[in-house]
């Protein structure tokens, strides 16, 4: 194998592929007259990018991901060349050389099911980032850990929860197709950050798959269970309020300074406005108060600030609805002009002290 390719382009490939794969996992380097392909293979997941190259000599190696990864970071130039030197895989630049060892070639990544639909890229991406960050990260219930894709005629209805908030954003499908899997929350935001352009999805007895013009990514899905806005009560809001989601955001981060160890704050809903106040024995007190449009009751809900944050961080500097039922029941969120991708934010409340 003799292929030139850009060393940014390769390293991100490479970098992206690893992230996947476990630690101590090989990538195999594939050069054909396409250009250069990034694969890896892991029990139940399958990874594939690819890069632009000038392929002088095809052929395909595989190598340690690691050092592989840590070397192309630190590369100083525009182009990179990879030469096969008997059992090694040269990196050659102008002024240095880096050889890796060759491990046993493996087989070709394993193809993803059949497509049953596809999504644009770009709203795919973004509901992403905001549905899989509720994903709990380590969680002895793996059903708490995805994210829940379903298709309903022509819209895909994402959905994550770690028990304490859940997120719900609705983007529109390219193409129709059933689809109703629960996939690992993490694998499934790094192979988003990746995609461009029309992005299909792939759904098989057990396995999940999403590919894009120069990039693949299928692995099996987890039990769907009962993850659904649907075991969520959402019919008894009594308050609800619309203000601007930064600046709410922005006085949680100030008032917060001064919450106790826990980050409770109360948002006390007035006629016309919201206040929010926090006090600590040892640092002092703080109070804020917002213009909003209010309707319905006058209530008081307390809520943990880095989730309040979380949630308000989904919806930018739009104008938020805070639609609040009463006692325990959860605080939905949603934007108060509709978008491209409709999102839905639960956020549960605390017991203030």
């Amino acid at each position: 194998m003799d292929v030139t390719a850009p060393a940014h382009r390769l390293s991100a490939a490479v970098s992206a592929a690893a992230r996947l794969l476990p630690a101590r996992a090989g990538l195999r380097l594939e050069a054909a007259a396409s250009g250069l392909t990034v694969a890896g293979a892991a029990p139940d997941l399958a990874v594939r990018f690819g890069c632009p190259a000038t392929t002088h000599t095809d052929g395909a190696v595989v190598v340690p991901a690691a050092p592989l990864v840590e070397t192309l970071k630190v590369l100083d130039a525009d182009l990179v060349r990879l030469v096969v030197e008997g059992t090694r895989l040269a990196l050659r630049l102008d002024n240095a050389r880096f050889a890796l060892p060759l491990l046993p070639v493996s087989e070709g990544v394993q193809g993803p099911p059949a497509q049953v639909s596809s999504v644009d890229g770009a709203a795919f991406a973004s509901a992403l980032r905001i549905v899989a960050g509720t994903a709990a990260k380590d969680d002895p219930l793996p059903l708490f850990t995805g994210v829940r894709l379903q298709s309903s005629g022509e819209r895909l209805t994402l959905t994550a929860s770690d028990r304490y908030r859940m997120a719900v954003a609705r983007v529109p499908l390219l193409s129709p197709g059933e689809l109703d899997v629960l996939v690992p929350a993490a694998l499934l935001s790094e192979a988003a950050r990746q995609s461009r352009g029309r992005v299909g999805l792939h759904v098989g007895p057990g396995r999940f798959g999403v590919n894009w013009p120069e990039g693949l990514v299928a692995t099996a899905v987890l039990d769907a269970g009962f993850l659904s806005e649907d075991s969520i009560p959402s019919g008894a809001v009594d308050t609800t309020v619309t203000l601007p989601a930064d600046a709410l955001a922005a006085a949680v981060r100030r008032v917060g300074v001064y919450a106790e160890d826990r980050r409770v704050l109360t948002l006390e809903v007035g006629d016309t406005q919201v206040r929010l106040a926090s006090a600590r024995q040892d640092t002092g007190e703080a109070e804020e108060v917002l213009k909003a449009e209010v309707s319905g009751g006058r209530t008081s809900p307390s809520f943990q600030a880095r989730y309040l944050l979380d949630a308000l961080a989904a919806f930018g500097s739009e104008r938020v609805v805070l639609s609040i039922q009463p006692g325990m029941r959860a605080c939905i969120l949603r934007a108060a002009e509709a978008g491209e991708v409709e999102l839905t934010y639960y956020l549960m409340p605390m017991l203030s002290r």
